[in-house]
């Protein structure tokens, strides 16, 4: 009587097994190098018409806002603020989108990539 559970083929799995650790291993050091990398990216984005640019970098950190003499009325101060808030999220929004490109690179779209965890 054939044996029930384990791994279909016998002794061919843990070889399978450990080619697929290594293959995580190298996507995690892979992972971890393009993380480094985009966190000293700097992403750049502006509102108005360019009277407010705001740069973030990849560690989601506001590193500048600049402000036109034009966008600076005092009689108006709610239009500045909005204007602030639109280019800092959309800033922020190409920070994302360049990370979730680089790391589906890397995962090949491993289960929508890494939130979830590994597949396996």
């Amino acid at each position: 009587m054939a044996k029930r559970g384990g791994f279909p083929g016998g002794g061919a799995m843990p070889g399978n097994m450990s080619n697929l650790m290594k293959q995580a291993q190298r996507m995690q050091k892979q992972m971890e190098e393009k993380t480094k990398e985009l966190e000293e990216q700097k992403y750049e984005a502006t509102a108005g018409g360019g009277a407010v640019t705001v740069v973030v970098s990849g560690k989601k950190e506001v590193l500048s806002v600049k402000l036109t003499e034009e966008v600076v009325d005092p009689e108006d101060i709610e239009m500045l603020e909005d204007l602030i808030v639109a280019a800092t999220n959309e800033a922020l929004r190409k920070m994302e989108e360049a990370s979730s490109e680089v790391m589906g690179a890397i995962t090949g779209g491993l289960g929508g990539g890494l939130g979830g965890g590994f597949p396996f």
